[in-house]
């Protein structure tokens, strides 16, 4: 009897540290493990337009002049300064090349002075320096990068810290991708995010378990994001109950053992 409650009991903290595919599998829809599913055919479609990124102050942007007037004479080919920043990649910090905005949402240029560009994605600055330096230069071309694209993922990830990105325009998943996934005992229905946004810092919680997450405003990432990733409740039992799971089945043996024998 005292052995079928020992393994009654085993049963019961395997099973509640188990962790379903329904809590694992990311953009779900009703089709986990489940069999008869379409092959080779699209199943849904959905139109996600990405969000056109506004550049605010204190995000680095490279600047790049090109044209036809003499090297000698082209002010406006300078050499980009430098912004140390930790790119989340192991090995440290990395040197951005660009200019920083300065709280006004201006970037200094030689001669021409100080350029607003706060409030415009990156091809309209393009546009907007173009027609600058179309007064000036012959021919020229004008090229601009945000080049301090991030994000930082904490929680339950399997490398947290902040990720430079190359690109602005970056789904939720894409970026947790670039940061290497999440672990399995992440709670993927309750991820809290964290956006400052227009002077504005909101907290909200998404969930990437539901495949209408498509369909989110929060599907791509926002420069500065956070995302703090919680654990599931399973997460004690297989993270400190399993470690010692035989060192407790053994004791428990034991004394189950001596009394028995005692009684007899």
């Amino acid at each position: 009897m005292r052995f079928r409650l020992l393994g009654f009991l085993i049963l019961v903290f395997a099973a509640s540290s188990c962790v379903s595919n329904k809590k694992y599998v990311l953009m779900q829809k009703d089709d986990v493990n489940k069999e008869g599913l379409p092959v080779d055919s699209v199943v849904r479609k959905y139109f996600v337009e990405a969000p056109e990124y506004k550049i605010q102050p204190e995000d680095i942007v490279s600047v790049r002049f090109e044209s036809l007037t003499p090297k000698d004479l082209d002010f406006l080919k300078q050499e980009s300064s430098g912004v140390a920043a930790n790119t989340g990649v192991p090995g440290g910090n990395a040197l951005l090349i660009g200019e920083l905005v300065d709280p006004n949402g201006e970037i200094p240029f030689p001669f021409i002075g100080k350029v607003k560009v706060s409030g415009l994605s990156v091809f309209e600055i393009q546009d907007k320096l173009q027609k600058i330096a179309q007064q000036y230069l012959d021919s020229p071309v004008v090229k601009v990068r945000l080049v301090n694209f991030r994000f930082t993922l904490l929680g339950e990830a399997k490398q947290e810290g902040t990720v430079l990105l190359a690109n602005n325009k970056v789904t939720m998943l894409e970026a947790i991708g670039w940061a290497g996934g999440l672990t399995d005992l992440a709670d993927k229905r309750n991820v809290k995010l964290i956006r400052k946004k227009d002077g504005v810092t909101s907290v909200q919680y998404i969930d990437l378990l539901d495949e209408n997450f498509i369909n989110s405003p929060n599907y791509f990432i926002y420069q500065g994001d956070i995302l703090i990733v919680p654990a599931l409740k399973q997460r004690p039992y297989q993270t400190y109950f399993g470690k010692n799971m035989a060192l407790l089945v053994s004791t428990l043996s034991l004394v189950i053992l001596v009394i028995t024998l005692a009684r007899q």
